[in-house]
């Protein structure tokens, strides 16, 4: 006999997993939906609750804080309580506090709900793709449902202002935050029997200053940032960046120190999980920057509302979906780290394409740019995803589910506050000439609104008589397609190095895609982990 049996070829999912990824699909879209869909209700709720300009700004940013925040703690926390227990409490956490906030008497429990929000958010998502991992055990049909799942994010960013628009067209602004309620319930009622439970067979001891410097290290980061996107480089954001660098160096200290740590530093010395996430942050770091430029172009050079710039991107999304589930199935004959070099590549020549927009009947260019570099962007999302949860061991999946899901929030907030710095930049700059060559006639506060930013200028052009709004608002709407020319340039260059890391540091995963870790602990669908089982 030989001295080793052979291995067991891995469980193969049936038409139950199948029904269960769709119960852990539908919160994925919805998180994401609810990422984009308030800001179409802000300025109804400032009518209806009359929150000030710090408040207002707090309803729009807790949400990501808190989400940001806790992911790293959420993830690890499920591979040691068990991840579907985390799902449920995460779904019913979001659930009640999306009901409370659409009918917040106040402000104050707004911005409270919101915050409970990001907590239930912060515990869902690293679910919902660790699960999946336990759920897919065979390497292909996992990477055809990781390829899903990314889609299914950018399902939700994509239809967030169609769902955001038809339901304050129709009802008032807390029916886009209600929306989060039947949702979760479905998942309540789904989830215990369709998708299996999975808990660590060896958890460790959970490290509690670990899970607080876990979200005390990244919040620091993402203010800096979202402050840098607001206001550009100043005193505040260059100090929360320091602080956040301080407490990530005494966080990964600790975790080098620690018998059982909340994340462990090993994962990143494997060449496949950091490869992986490093294409993953300078392909979220280009799309965050340009998604945002995109978007403001349609509504404020071309004059589209909401619902029709979702309109516009609804195709796209849909092309998404179909590279994001064809990917995994080309990743079966071509190694993996060629097909999202490819992909980032073909986005490379979307934002090359962007380069050349411009403010008069730039549309089809701009529509013909944004076609080709969002598909580019689903082998990313799917393979790469895909790599970063394979490489890991099954029992850390959690934690790495979460620290792809900080990546992608993470490169979505640095690329909105480096590449909209770079675009406010241009703009201010092409603007100043354009203004001191302006009429005279044009008052000295429509002069100072149209240099800083467009939706200045288009603000100040209201008030102005025919001619002399036109005298600002041309110049503005060109300079601020300069600056998403520029933008886009800088964003070729981001995906062309996503595309040379992957080519490099990718290159060994055989076409199968990783091979699949033997589970520690297997899971019968029909028999879930018990609640106190290890114990």
């Amino acid at each position: 006999m030989s001295a080793h049996a052979p291995e067991a070829p891995a469980l193969r999912a049936g038409p139950r997993q199948w029904i269960g990824l769709a119960v852990l699909l539908a919160p994925t879209v919805l998180l994401f939906v609810t990422m984009t869909v308030l800001f179409l209700a802000t300025p109804d709720i400032a009518a209806d609750l009359g929150p000030s300009s710090g408040q207002l700004l707090w309803i729009n940013d807790i949400y990501g804080f808190m989400m940001a925040g806790l992911l790293v703690a959420m993830g690890t926390l499920g591979d040691r309580i068990g991840r579907r227990r985390i799902l449920l409490f995460g779904a019913a956490a979001f659930g009640a506090a999306s009901a409370a906030a659409a009918f917040a008497p106040g402000a104050e429990a707004l911005i409270a709900a919101r915050a409970v929000m990001g907590v239930g958010a912060a515990a869902v998502m690293p679910s919902t793709l660790s699960l999946i991992s336990n759920m897919f055990q065979d390497a292909r049909q996992r990477a055809t449902a990781i390829g899903l799942w990314a889609a299914s994010v950018s399902v939700g960013v994509a239809v967030g202002p169609l769902v955001g628009g038809l339901l304050l067209e129709n009802f008032w602004w807390g029916a886009a935050l209600l929306a989060g309620a039947p949702v979760m319930a479905l998942v309540l009622l789904a989830a215990p029997f369709l998708v299996p439970e999975y808990r660590a067979p060896r958890p460790g001891r959970l490290d509690l200053p670990s899970v607080a410097l876990s979200m005390v290290t990244v919040l620091p980061v993402v203010y800096g940032v979202k402050e840098m996107a607001a206001h550009g480089v100043n005193a505040t954001a260059i100090v929360a960046l320091v602080l956040g660098v301080v407490l990530s160096t005494v966080f990964v200290r600790r975790q080098l120190r620690l018998r059982d740590p909340l994340l462990d530093m090993r994962l990143f010395g494997d060449r496949t999980f950091s490869g992986a996430l490093a294409v993953f942050l300078l392909s979220a770091v280009a799309l965050g920057g340009v998604y945002l430029l995109f978007t403001q172009y349609l509504q404020l050079v071309e004059g589209l509302t909401p619902l029709e710039a979702g309109l516009w991107i609804l195709p796209a999304a849909v092309l998404l979906v179909a590279v994001s589930t064809l990917s995994p199935v080309l990743a079966r004959r071509v190694r993996p780290g060629y097909v999202v070099a490819a992909g980032s590549l073909l986005s490379a020549s979307g934002y090359v394409v962007l380069t050349q927009v411009d403010s008069v009947g730039g549309l089809p260019m701009l529509i013909t740019g944004f076609y080709l570099l969002y598909p580019g962007i689903a082998p990313v999302m799917a393979l790469a995803t895909n790599l970063v949860i394979g490489s890991a061991p099954p029992e850390k999946a959690g934690a790495a589910s979460a620290v792809n899901s900080t990546a992608s929030d993470l490169g979505v907030a640095l690329g909105i506050a480096l590449l909209g710095s770079v675009g406010t930049a241009v703009y201010r700059g092409d603007m100043a000439p354009a203004m001191d060559a302006a009429p005279a006639a044009v008052p000295d506060g429509a002069d100072a609104a149209a240099r800083d930013t467009l939706p200045g200028a288009l603000t100040a052009a209201e008030d102005l008589p025919a001619a002399l709004g036109e005298a600002v608002l041309a110049p503005a709407k060109a300079a601020f397609a300069s600056g998403l020319n520029v933008a886009a340039a800088v964003a070729a260059g981001l995906a062309v190095a996503a595309a040379v890391l992957s080519v490099t540091l990718l290159r060994r995963v055989p076409a199968a895609g990783p091979p699949a870790a033997e589970p520690e602990a297997t899971v019968a669908d029909e028999t879930p982990v018990p609640a106190d089982a290890g114990r």
